[in-house]
């Protein structure tokens, strides 16, 4: 079952102005050291900041909170599987909210998918609730 929904859509721009005026005031305020490491291994970092600041504003309103409640944007952390496929990990106030949405006897998927087109990047962030196996191993 779907319990939460999030979409964002940053102008690349715009970050790399934020860039360009805080840099790692910025970058160490919201990104992760995995996230800037990514980032600043491609030829234009902007770009991969917005993906990754447009995937943190899609989880906040997945969860249903955006960025409020006590969430910090480094509880949001997207990664990359070794296919290159996003993926997102929530620690802090971030896990403790996804934690309150999944209905007892399931567990939570978080699924993301970035994009971008100069000079758009958009995320959107889909929360599944799937059901638990039975404890005894038995599947009906």
């Amino acid at each position: 079952m779907i319990v939460g929904i999030g979409t964002d859509l940053a102008n690349i721009e715009r970050i790399q102005g934020t860039l360009d005026r805080f840099g790692d005031r910025f970058r160490n305020r919201v990104f992760t050291e995995t996230e800037q490491r990514k980032a600043e291994r491609r030829k234009d970092p902007a770009d991969t900041y917005a993906k990754r600041w447009a995937a943190k504003e899609a989880c906040s309103k997945a969860l249903g909170t955006g960025l409020r409640m006590g969430i910090a944007w480094k509880d949001m952390a997207v990664s990359n599987l070794r296919t290159g496929q996003p993926v997102m990990e929530v620690t802090g106030w971030a896990k403790t909210r996804l934690e309150e949405l999944t209905p007892k006897g399931y567990y939570a998927v978080i699924h993301v998918t970035l994009t971008d087109d100069h000079p758009w990047a958009q995320a959107f962030v889909v929360i599944e609730a799937i059901k638990r196996p039975e404890a005894n191993g038995a599947s009906k």
